[in-house]
């Protein structure tokens, strides 16, 4: 297998909980595990990209990004447009999807989780996803250290 160059995660039931809180102003609050964005760095400082790909648009989500320092950040990405995001930024690095490393947890990620070297998700994840025959299904759950765990397997590769 090449090696990883480019890890990838989803946002929401990936790096948190799936769980979107409203305060009475209408304010967006996710609640991020740290040690998740320690797998991320951790990843960065070994040589690899990474990047965050979301379907949502949110100012949380983009001031988790700058404090972790990714290298890609796409939010607001269709229903079925990850997959050809990804391309892009693999033509722009001169890579292949196989050295790349995604996990995602919804039906949206199954494209993406179809095209790339190695895919993952959290083990809270919707049956369709775990169904992939290809899937890594980590042991723990969305925002409760299943991308650190993803990370810490992709570093060793």
């Amino acid at each position: 297998m090449n090696k990883i160059k480019l890890f990838l995660t989803d946002v929401d039931g990936t790096l948190t909980d799936g769980g979107m809180y409203y305060s009475a102003e209408g304010d967006v609050m996710k609640r991020f595990y740290v040690r998740d964005g320690m797998g991320m760095k951790l990843l960065q400082q070994s040589g690899v990209r990474i990047g965050i790909i979301t379907s949502e648009t949110t100012p949380v989500v983009e001031a988790r990004a700058k404090k972790l320092g990714v290298d890609y950040l796409c939010q607001g990405v269709r229903f079925d447009g990850k997959l050809s995001v990804v391309k892009k930024i693999c033509s722009e690095l001169g890579i292949t999807m196989q050295q790349v490393a995604y996990i995602g947890d919804d039906v949206n990620d199954i494209d993406l989780l179809s095209a790339v070297g190695m895919a993952a998700c959290p083990q809270d994840a919707c049956n369709e996803v775990l169904a992939l025959p290809h899937i890594h299904i980590m042991n723990h759950a969305g925002g409760h250290g299943a991308v650190r765990e993803w990370a810490d397997m992709t570093r060793e590769i």
